[in-house]
C-alpha cells in the first residue's frame, strides 16, 4: 500500500521506505538512526528500503522482552551478529547465478529482477496498450523494466546513473512514456528569431559553449572615464565588433546547433536563424554533459580556436511537442553513452511516484549487471534463513540460543507483510510456508508468498528474482542499526542550551544536566534518571 504524506502545500504519495522516512522529519536520535539505514540502502542498493526498515524494526521489538527479562544488551548484541553472519552465510550458499550464455539472456533475467522490483510498485498494476501495426498490451512492470534494462545497457563500463535522464510531461497515459536513446531536454527560454531557426538536422555538427552570447550594459561591467565624447562611440564599435566577430567564428566552425550553458541574446539568435542554424542558451548543466557525452562533443570556454575534433556529431536532431511542452532531441548517435526517459501521467503526484519507482528498478538492473547472482523472493529467502538459524540455534545452549531464535522470528516479517498486503490470511500462509520449508524429501528452500492466489508457490521459477547484494546490505544494515540502539544506555542532554537566547556553558552556574535512559537502560530498568551539575 501507499502511504500519503501533507508537509503544508507539498502532497507526496509513495510506498518507497527511503522516501518515506527522508519526508517525516524525524526528530528522535534513536529513530533517526532507521533513516540513515534506509537511505544508505537507497544508495548503495536502491530498492528494499522499506524492508530495512521492518527488519530493524522487527529486532528491536524482540530484544525489548530480552531487557525487560534483565537479560544485558551485550549479549544481545553478540548474539544479533552472530546470528547475522551464519545468515549471510547461508544466504550467499543459496544464491544462483542464472544462465547469461547470450547478451539477449542476460537482458532477460534483468528484465526479471526489474519487475520483481517494481511489483510492489503503484505503476506495476497499470496496464500499458497502443497500437500501431497490431495491438500490444503489456503490464506496467513489464513496460518500466524494458526501459530500466535498456537504460542502463546503453551506459559504459562506469555505469554512471547521472547519464540517464528522466523527465517528466504532464498529460497522457503511462503509454505515451517515451524512451530516447540520446539525449532530450525541454526547450530553453528563447529570445525573437527563434522560431525563424530549422528545427530539425540530419547528420548535424554541434558546438557545445560556456560563453555569453549577447552585448552587455557597460555599467554593469565596467567603468568608464572619456575626456573626448568622440571616442564613447569608438568602445560602442569595439563591443559589436567582439560580439560579431565570436558570432561569426560559430558559423565558420560548421556547426549546425549552437549550445551554451549561458544565454545567446536576441542579436544571436537573430544572426544564426539568418544562416539557418539552430541554438539554445541556459542550457542546464547535467543536460549539456549528457549532450557531450551522447556526441562526443567538448565544452569549450572561447570561439577564437574551434577544431573539428571539438564538435559533436549525430545522427538525427529534432525538435518536437510532447504533451504542451517542446523539447529538443538529439537522437542516433554513434556509441551513445547517454538515455533520455520522458515520463507521461495525469497527476504530479503519480509521475514523481513513477520516477521513483524506476529509480529503484535502475538500481537493481545496475546491481545485477555488476553481479549476476540472484535469490527467491516473495519471502522465500527469508523463511529459508529463519529456518536455518533455528536449526543452529539447537546446536548451542545458553543465552544466545534464545536470542537467536528470536533473530530468525524477526526475518518472518517479510513473507507476514506481504500476505497481509496482499489481502490474504497471513497466519495460514505463514503456516504453509513453514511446512514447506521444513520438509526433507522435497526441496522447499525456493517457496515464496504467491500473491496472486494467496498460497506458496516456487518464486524462482515464478521468475520472482531478487539480487544477493540487496538482502545482503538489508541484513547488515539491519542488524548494526539494532545493535547501535541497544548499545545505548544513557541520554544526556542540557536543557537549559535548548532554550533560545540561552549563552550558558554546560556546566556553568545555573546549568542542569538532565541523563535519560537510553532503549537498554530504560527497558531494563538498571538505572535511574540522574541529575548531571
Amino acid at each position: 500500500m501507499d502511504k500519503l504524506i501533507h508537509l503544508g502545500r507539498d502532497t507526496t504519495i509513495s510506498n518507497d521506505g527511503a522516501t518515506i522516512m527522508k519526508l517525516l522529519e524525524v526528530e528522535h536520535p534513536a529513530a533517526k538512526a532507521l533513516v540513515d539505514i534506509a537511505q544508505s540502502q537507497d544508495n548503495e542498493v536502491g530498492d528494499g528500503t522499506t524492508s530495512v526498515v521492518l527488519l530493524a524494526g522487527e529486532f528491536l521489538r524482540n530484544a525489548k522482552d530480552l531487557l525487560e527479562d534483565g537479560v544485558a544488551p551485550q549479549v544481545i548484541i553478540k548474539a544479533y551478529r552472530q546470528a547475522c553472519n551464519l545468515a549471510i552465510a547461508k544466504l550467499l550458499a543459496m544464491a544462483k547465478v542464472p544462465s547469461a550464455d547470450t547478451p539477449a539472456l542476460l537482458k532477460e533475467n534483468l528484465l526479471k529482477c526489474a519487475m520483481t522490483s517494481l511489483n510492489s510498485k503503484l505503476i506495476s498494476s497499470h496496464g500499458v496498450e497502443w497500437s500501431t501495426e497490431g495491438a500490444v498490451s503489456m503490464t506496467g512492470g513489464e513496460f518500466f523494466g524494458r526501459m530500466a534494462v535498456n537504460a542502463v545497457d546503453a551506459l559504459d563500463e562506469n555505469m554512471d546513473l547521472s547519464l540517464i535522464g528522466v523527465k517528466k510531461v504532464q498529460g497522457g497515459s503511462l503509454s505515451d512514456s517515451i524512451f530516447v536513446e540520446g539525449v532530450a531536454f525541454k526547450k530553453t527560454f528563447s529570445y525573437a528569431g527563434f522560431e525563424q531557426q530549422p528545427k530539425y538536422f540530419e547528420n548535424p555538427k554541434i558546438l557545445c559553449l560556456n560563453i555569453e552570447l549577447e552585448l552587455k550594459a557597460e555599467k554593469d561591467n565596467a567603468e568608464i572615464r572619456l575626456k573626448d565624447p568622440a571616442q564613447y562611440q569608438s568602445i560602442v564599435d569595439a563591443e559589436w565588433e567582439i560580439i560579431y566577430e565570436k558570432l561569426d567564428n560559430c558559423v565558420k566552425s560548421g556547426a549546425q546547433i549552437i549550445l551554451s550553458k549561458l544565454a545567446i541574446g536576441d542579436l544571436a539568435t537573430q544572426y544564426f536563424a539568418d544562416r539557418n542554424l539552430f541554438c539554445a542558451g541556459r542550457v542546464p548543466d547535467e543536460d549539456m554533459k549528457r549532450v557531450c557525452k551522447s556526441t562526443n562533443a567538448n565544452v569549450l570556454t572561447t570561439v577564437s580556436k574551434v577544431t573539428p575534433d571539438c564538435l559533436g556529431a549525430c545522427g538525427l536532431f529534432e525538435e518536437r511537442q510532447i504533451g504542451a511542452e517542446r523539447y529538443n532531441l538529439f537522437t542516433q548517435c554513434k556509441n551513445a553513452k547517454s538515455v533520455t526517459i520522458i515520463l507521461r501521467g495525469g497527476a504530479d503526484q503519480f509521475m514523481d511516484e513513477a520516477e521513483r519507482s524506476l529509480h529503484d528498478a535502475i538500481m537493481i538492473v545496475r546491481k545485477g549487471k555488476k553481479q549476476s547472482a540472484v535469490v527467491a523472493g516473495g519471502g522465500a529467502v527469508e523463511m529459508e534463513l529463519s529456518k536455518h538459524l533455528r536449526e543452529h540455534a539447537r546446536t548451542i545452549r545458553g543465552k544466545a540460543q534464545i536470542i537467536m531464535n528470536l533473530y530468525a522470528k524477526a526475518l518472518e516479517v517479510i513473507p507476514r507483510c506481504l500476505a497481509d498486503n496482499a489481502g490474504f490470511d497471513s497466519i495460514d500462509v505463514m503456516n504453509k510456508l513453514r511446512y514447506m520449508h521444513a520438509k526433507k524429501d522435497e526441496d522447499g528452500s525456493l517457496y515464496g508468498v504467491d500473491i496472486e492466489t494467496g498460497g506458496v508457490c516456487d518464486t524462482l521459477a515464478k521468475y520472482v528474482w531478487e539480487p544477493v547484494d540487496m538482502k545482503r546490505n538489508a541484513l547488515y544494515a539491519a542488524t548494526e542499526a539494532a545493535n547501535l540502539i541497544l548499545s545505548i544506555d544513557e541520554t544526556v542532554r542540557n536543557p537549559k542550551s535548548e532554550q533560545p537566547g540561552d549563552n550558558t556553558p554546560v556546566g556553568g552556574k545555573g546549568g542542569k544536566g538532565t541523563g535519560g535512559r537510553g532503549m537498554a537502560g530504560m527497558m531494563a530498568g538498571r538505572r535511574g534518571v540522574k541529575r548531571l551539575k
